[in-house]
């Protein structure tokens, strides 16, 4: 770590010290030179170097005076010696405050124009503008104010066009940065934590008088910054709304302007330069006044929408600036100014509302015109405007509080805003779904606007109306208009919904309980809307081509049921607790709708089930269904027996299947029952329905009741024994033989006889009451008696002409042997007799059908076991392995695209389930390896490959000496040397073979399942 140097404090050695550096820097100034000074500069002590500043500063301003082009390396150089001089010491020097300021412009600005930039690189600049900037805050005591005098107006004014030049046109936001800090130091508005000079009031009235001559110049020009590119940053448009509002607020200020203008006395040689002197006068306050609210207006339409929150902030303290200070003087910018104060409303709740009765009424009749106006705005606008408007709009909400009233009870006010904005929000598509399990998040596309801050202001204006407003006022109107207009009904349907939820703990139970009456006539059972299926009374068409007319409709139809399920999670967030009697007749129809095959309803039902478990305490929707489940078994065990009349009974069941626990199994053995029965009754016209209903009721007894029973399929691949259990099974082996061996000779027979005599076996019979007794089977546990019912079903419908059908009761057998494979005494007569129709589903239907019969059969065998094995071997494997090998050259051949084809996923699926099933099965391994092995070739899809690998990777499991063989005969890496010269030497197909398509894979199982022996070249044969 370098060592602390002490710094010289006496001056007569720091002289010393710095005296050779300086006259070199004089005779020939180069760049390392000024690096020399600037870092021995910085090893001198500020209070002596104070006393040397002179000294100092006159070889580097003599570097700058130097005529000629000069390096802007030089240049930089000199200024950042000169910022670590100027801030570190006080410039009490009038003469050098002067000269040093004209310095640094001509080092910005161009030798024909000193108002214009030079194009110098972007580190000079930055480097000038630090320096000058140190030098104005290191102005000592009165002299700073001396820049103000009327002699000084063409230099101040040359450094402000100069400043206001690079803050405007200049590509780097750093340099931008600096030059409006420099404008704000040089009319003494900085920020800044270092100390600053305050002015008196008289100095700050003549601070203000000599503004005046640059204020148009200043507030147009950052006019242009503020609304220019948005490509410099949010930064450079809150420093240049600083410098706005403050220049503006100085020059402005109703202090200066009441106290008059002080008293200035020009010199009498002056000239011409008496014309740049402004009078603040009233009429010259007026017409500038006039000016600042029409740009005033435009950075308010710029900024007081921008994405960033310093901006809308710095606007905010636009607003409390000049009206703190400026509220007479800019009387024509009030009311500019009292909307950006409402749109700081819109964003906190932390402002007091005034309780003036002229400021209410003003802000009443600003509501009124804003209301009046909004239509036109929202079609005519763009989303950032518009965004401004509707928050300016919650503003006046917010402020007025409940005084709202009022302005609602006009004419126009709760016709014209409400009927246009629901226009505006004309709902198209949807293409975002949210978890069934979080927050719904249904995405909409509006009419006239694309913004989803468009949208949840809106929303929040709704709620707050609904909080402030009167409540039976815009709940009769929407009603009405959701009843008599069908081009308004989604956007009053959608207000109302806000309104409610805004209107959460105010008593309006009576008023919200007709709403949710009225929506609930249009959810319950008997008036549904089909959305995915039109019934034959329905409007629309049913033709294989829908006109867009019709599409249309039923688009409109589904956006209609999602409004209005979440206006029913409305009513209850609003009532809470209060919501739970009308549970009886609002939850059937919602889970009625959750069971919808239309996406976007079910998922927006199972939203409001989850809204209204929370809001009436539930916990989970398990919760709700079981305490409510009383009447929702009524009504469906009633709308079961009229089926033709209320179609959508089974979804019901079907969801409270899905979202409940074991409890509700003995409560529903009656509803199963009569389902079964009514699809015995009528399965041509309602199987697809109840198999629905049946695959739940499936699913849910899986989850409830988990099989206990291990399976191939999920348990782990042995590994190879170690060694030494290898050996300790070869000398068990050789102790059983010698043991028979003896035997068989009748050595030690008679031990074993004497054996057995004094320990006779235990009788398979030994309980006493049960010799002679009835044969009683016994009863079956609930859940198994239903899927074994549900099983008999599936058996009859395997082969209905539906494939749809057919796919359905394959996902539903599944099930059942799954369920069913606790007990095995149930399962096997189930399967004998479901054996038929599967293999018809097997070797002669659909790849589809066969895809799902493969996944049953693979279940079977992990469940039956032996029971399946001759049929297996003898009625379905040859065909397997026929079709796969008829596949194999197929799949080698094919592209990419091959792998999106249903034969490829079928061969997918037999491969990954093969090797399990011969495990399990003890098949035939002959003809499953003959059907695998071309899909080892490299050239079949990845995924095939993998699949080949596990099945034989299985396969090595049940005989690993005939595929290490096979494998070797296919590839063999090593070469086995006798451990014996009599010995012949081994010789298999695969030594000596060139790599072809088989051998990586070939490869890769001798490595991972017989190790070193496929590693070792050469390796004896032990």
């Amino acid at each position: 770590m370098p060592t602390i140097m002490h710094q010289i404090s006496d001056p007569k050695i720091a002289f010393a010290y710095l005296r050779p550096a300086c006259v070199l820097l004089t005779k020939a100034p180069t760049v390392t030179d000024v690096e020399t000074l600037s870092a021995q500069l910085k090893e001198i002590d500020d209070a002596t170097l104070q006393q040397l500043q002179e000294y100092v500063l006159f070889p580097l301003r003599f570097v700058l005076k130097v005529p000629g082009t000069k390096k802007d390396k030089l240049v930089q150089a000199v200024a950042e010696a000169m910022s670590h001089v100027l801030e570190t010491t006080c410039v009490q020097s009038w003469e050098t405050l002067r000269d040093l300021l004209s310095e640094l412009c001509l080092c910005l600005c161009t030798p024909t124009d000193p108002g214009k930039p030079a194009e110098t690189s972007e580190e000079l600049k930055s480097a000038v503008l630090r320096c000058l900037d140190a030098l104005l805050h290191a102005a000592y005591g009165d002299i700073i104010f001396k820049l103000f005098e009327p002699i000084m107006l063409p230099g101040i004014g040359s450094a402000i066009s100069l400043l206001l030049a690079l803050g405007e046109k200049e590509r780097s936001r750093d340099v931008q940065l600096a030059a409006l800090k420099c404008l704000q130091a040089l009319t003494l508005q900085c920020d800044c934590t270092q100390e600053h000079v305050v002015p008196s009031s008289q100095e700050r009235g003549a601070l203000g008088s000599t503004m005046a001559s640059f204020l148009p110049g200043i507030t147009m020009a950052v006019s242009r910054i503020i609304t220019g590119d948005l490509r410099h940053g949010h930064a450079v448009t809150v420093r240049a709304i600083k410098v706005w509002y403050r220049t503006v607020g100085l020059v402005m200020e109703d202090a200066q302007l009441q106290a008059g203008e002080p008293c200035r006395t020009a010199p009498p040689d002056l000239g011409r330069l008496s014309q740049l002197m402004v009078h603040r006068s009233q009429d010259w306050v007026k017409s500038t006044a006039g000016r600042l609210s029409s740009l005033l207006k435009k950075i308010i339409s710029c900024s007081s929408a921008h994405q960033h929150w310093r901006v809308r902030l710095e606007m905010v303290e636009l607003g409390e600036h000049l009206l703190a200070r400026c509220s007479r003087s800019l009387g024509v910018c009030e009311v500019v100014l009292r909307e950006v104060s409402q749109r700081n409303q819109s964003r906190s709740s932390d402002m007091n509302s005034s309780s003036a009765q002229t400021f209410t009424d003003i802000l009443s009749e600003n509501l009124h015109s804003l209301a009046t106006s909004l239509p036109r705005l929202m079609r005519t606008s763009d989303d950032q405007k518009k965004l401004f408007v509707l928050n300016v709009f919650l503003g006046y909400l917010k402020v007025l509080g409940s005084q709202v009233s009022v302005v609602l009870e006009l004419d126009v006010m709760d016709v014209r805003i409400v009927e246009e904005r629901s226009y505006a929000a004309t709902i198209e598509t949807s293409s975002d779904s949210y978890n069934s399990y979080a927050a719904r998040i249904q995405r909409r596309h509006f009419l006239y606007f694309t913004d989803e801050k468009i949208f949840s202001l809106l929303m929040e204006i709704c709620r707050t109306l609904g909080y402030y407003g009167n409540i039976y006022l815009l709940t009769d109107h929407f009603l009405d208009l959701y009843q008599q207009s069908s081009a308004y009904r989604k956007q009053a349907a959608m207000v109302l919904n806000e309104i409610v939820r805004g209107a959460a703990g105010i008593s309006v139970q009576q008023k919200l309980r007709v709403w949710r009456v009225k929506y609930g006539e249009s959810l319950s059972p008997r008036t549904t809307l089909y959305c995915s299926a039109p019934p034959a009374s329905s409007p629309y068409p049913t033709s294989s081509s829908p006109s867009t007319s019709a599409l249309h409709q039923l688009n409109s139809n589904i956006w209609q049921l999602c409004i209005q399920l979440e206006g029913i999670a409305c009513f209850a967030q609003a009532l809470g607790r209060d919501f739970r009697p009308l549970l009886m007749t609002s939850l059937y129809p919602v889970l009625e709708k959750a069971g919808e095959e239309t996406l976007l309803v079910s998922q927006a039902a199972l939203g409001s089930m989850w809204d209204i478990s929370k809001a009436c305490g539930y916990p989970s929707l398990k919760e709700l269904i079981t305490e409510n489940c009383d009447y929702l078994l009524n009504d469906i065990s009633l709308n079961l027996q009229r089926l033709s009349q209320h179609p959508q009974a089974p979804r019901v069941l079907t969801v409270m299947l899905t979202h409940s626990d074991c409890s509700l199994l003995p409560l529903v053995g009656d509803i199963v029952q009569d389902v079964l029965m009514a699809l015995d009754l009528s399965y041509q016209h309602t199987a697809a329905l109840f198999c629905s209903v049946l695959h739940a009721l499936l699913k849910a007894l899986a989850r409830w009741f988990p099989s206990n029973s291990s399976r191939t399929s999920n348990s782990v691949r042995p590994k190879q024994n170690p060694p030494h259990e290898e050996l300790f099974n070869i000398r068990q082996f050789m102790l059983d033989h010698q043991k028979e061996k003896e035997l068989a000779e009748g050595i030690g027979i008679e031990d074993d006889l004497e054996d057995l005599n004094e320990n006779p076996p235990p009788l398979e019979c030994e309980d006493v009451d049960d010799i002679g007794g009835p044969d009683v089977k016994a009863e079956l546990p609930l859940h198994l008696s239903v899927t074994k019912d549900i099983m008999e079903r599936c058996i009859h419908l395997l082969s209905d002409p539906s494939l749809r059908l057919r796919l359905k009761v394959l996902d539903v057998l599944e099930l059942c042997v799954c369920v069913l494979s606790e007990k095995e005494n149930e399962l096997l007569p189930m399967a004998h007799r479901c054996w038929p129709p599967l293999l018809q589903r097997l070797t002669a239907d659909d790849p589809l059908a066969v895809l799902r019969a493969f996944r049953v059969l693979c279940t079977l065998g992990e469940t039956c076991g032996d029971f399946l094995r001759r049929r297996v071997s003898k009625e379905v494997l040859p065909k397997l392995s026929s079709s796969l090998l008829r596949q194999a050259p197929t799949s080698a051949k094919a592209g990419p695209v091959y792998t999106h084809t249903l034969n490829y996923k079928l061969q997918l699926a037999v491969l990954q389930g093969l090797g399990s099933l011969c495990q399990r099965l003890s098949l035939e391994l002959d003809a499953v390896c003959e059907a695998c092995l071309p899909y080892l070739s490299c050239r079949q899809p990845i995924r095939l490959q993998e699949a080949a690998i596990s099945v034989f990777q299985h396969l090595i499991q049940v005989d690993p000496d005939a595929f290490w063989f096979t494998l070797n005969e296919l590839h063999c890496p090593s070469s086995y040397t006798p451990p014996h010269p009599d010995l012949h030497p081994i010789q298999l197909s695969g030594m000596g073979r060139a790599r072809d398509e088989f051998s990586d894979n070939a490869l890769r199982l001798l490595r991972e399942e017989f190790g070193s022996a496929a590693e070792t070249e050469e390796q004896p044969v032990s």
